[in-house]
């Protein structure tokens, strides 16, 4: 009898558990079941926007981009709570056909890109794999030249697509995988709260114009690591553009151990920045064969403060005037945009203005900072209440000649001061600002000095400059002083 109920209450037991896992819903959503064709050259949106959807219909789950194809696509939006996973060896590539990218990156301002992969509103969302998301770059370029392609004329759409854009994401996470050729910015986060990228590999082509590689735009709580990027434009940018400005500052960012070449600015706060960008730490980095390394370049009304560089190896030089930079290890500014100097002019000042004007920057601090560089550091303000308490410590400067390409030149572009500024390189070079200190630092001239090459401090206009333990002598010390103040 026990033997009978025990046998009974076994099969009972397993019928339980068969009906359990009947129910339970699937939350695997492969594309391929749902018509898309990874032959490289079907577009594959529709099918691949179905399956999102009836992914995040179910409830969430993880969208499937099988291991081993191409999957040809044009313009798809994510969902909340889904696991957007691309397999290894698997790609998804942008469709070259301008015509059908059609939404703009930046809403009513249409000049500016549009935008392949999308999505708003966003909550729980993970993009990863070990597979690429290629954005079919150089297919919207026009011809190459020697460091940068043409950009094409548009009338009113700027159809080159950002690779991913995400208006007013929470708990978002982006991780191990390979972005690659952005036609436009790479990932473009706005108001976005609660982020992680970690262990992507981000590579653009340096030729291509306008191609960042992550911008951070009203957005918070974000931390970085872990990543490579290469892009023409700048690797990582916080900001705050004025076509979402309902989403408030950017504050609380993290960024570590990356590794980073760039043929505008490395790591960049601005120019853009309508409200406040702070509390911001950038630390254990790589910089290499750069144009500018670390750069803020406030230019409209909002702020900057509290940002801490640390632990940081600069390497840049000097490349043509179609890209923004003089080869500056570190660049810290502040001036009113210049009048009308982009296509978009009428989106970069205040509603019903037509010009500008600028935040202040401050209580930057540098330290533990090795720079190699045919420039020096470059600090300077519309006036010296703009740009206040930037310590440099520990910040050692090696400068060399090592281009073709002539320097003597501070590129203090879009402003409405004159923009590439003639002068002698000095290691520090400071031009209207408050309350500055170099304390256990040290310069050191390569070689090869052209006779431009000058001073290890110009100051100009500056109050309350605290030198402690500088070493390092003027590249001509016979013929120019060490430390020049006016």
């Amino acid at each position: 009898m026990f033997l009978k109920n025990a046998a009974f209450l076994f099969l009972l037991f397993l019928l339980i558990n068969f009906r359990s896992v009947q129910a339970k819903p699937n939350k695997d959503f492969d594309i391929t079941a749902y018509g898309a064709v990874g032959d490289g050259k079907t577009d594959n949106a529709v099918a691949i926007q179905k399956t999102i959807d009836a992914c995040s219909k179910s409830g969430g789950g993880k969208v499937i981009v099988p291991a081993g194809k191409v999957f040809m696509s044009g313009p798809f939006d994510l969902k909340s709570n889904i696991e957007f996973i691309v397999e290894v060896n698997a790609t998804v590539i942008a469709n070259p056909d301008e015509k059908i990218y059609q939404k703009s990156a930046f809403r009513e301002n249409k000049g500016e890109g549009t935008i392949w992969i999308g999505g708003e509103n966003l909550v729980n969302v993970t993009i990863c794999g070990a597979g690429t998301l290629d954005g079919n770059g150089i297919s919207f370029m026009g011809a190459e030249l020697g460091d940068s392609f043409v950009l094409k004329p548009f009338n009113i759409i700027d159809p080159r697509p950002h690779l991913l854009t995400i208006v007013g994401g929470r708990n978002i996470r982006i991780r191990d995988l390979t972005i690659r050729n952005s036609a436009y910015w790479t990932v473009h986060l706005i108001g976005c709260n609660d982020v992680a990228i970690d262990n992507i590999t981000l590579l653009n082509n340096l030729k291509v114009r306008n191609s960042d590689g992550i911008d951070l735009d009203h957005s918070k709580n974000v931390r970085i690591s872990n990543c490579y990027i290469e892009s023409g434009d700048d690797c990582i940018c916080l900001k705050n553009r004025r076509e979402y400005e309902e989403f408030g500052p950017c504050q609380n960012i993290v960024v570590s151990n990356c590794t980073m070449t760039s043929r505008s600015c490395a790591i960049k706060i601005g120019s853009e920045n309508m409200d406040s960008i702070s509390h911001v730490l950038i630390n254990n980095c790589i910089i290499k064969k750069s144009n500018r390394g670390i750069g803020i370049q406030n230019r409209d009304e909002g702020t900057v403060s509290d940002v801490i560089f640390s632990n940081i190896i600069v390497d840049s030089h000097l490349f043509s005037d179609v890209w923004w930079g003089k080869a500056e290890p570190i660049y810290v500014t502040a001036y009113p945009r210049a009048k009308g100097n982009n296509k978009d002019a009428g989106w970069r000042f205040p509603k019903g203005e037509t010009e500008g004007r600028v935040g202040a920057v401050t209580n930057i601090y540098f330290s533990n900072i090795r720079g190699v560089s045919e420039n020096g550091v470059y600090v300077g303000g519309s006036s010296a209440d703009k740009v206040s308490g930037i310590v440099f410590d520990q910040v050692d400067l090696s400068i060399d000649k090592t281009t073709s390409i002539p320097g003597g030149t501070y590129d203090r572009r879009p402003s409405n001061v004159e923009g590439l500024l003639k002068g002698l390189t000095s290691a520090f070079y400071f031009d209207q600002a408050n309350h500055i200190t170099i304390r256990n630092s040290a310069v050191v001239w390569g070689s090869n000095r052209p006779d431009y090459f000058g001073h290890v401090v110009e100051s100009h206009g500056v109050t309350d400059l605290k030198i402690v333990n500088l070493e390092g002598e003027s590249a001509f010390p016979g013929k120019l002083e060490r430390i020049k103040k006016e």
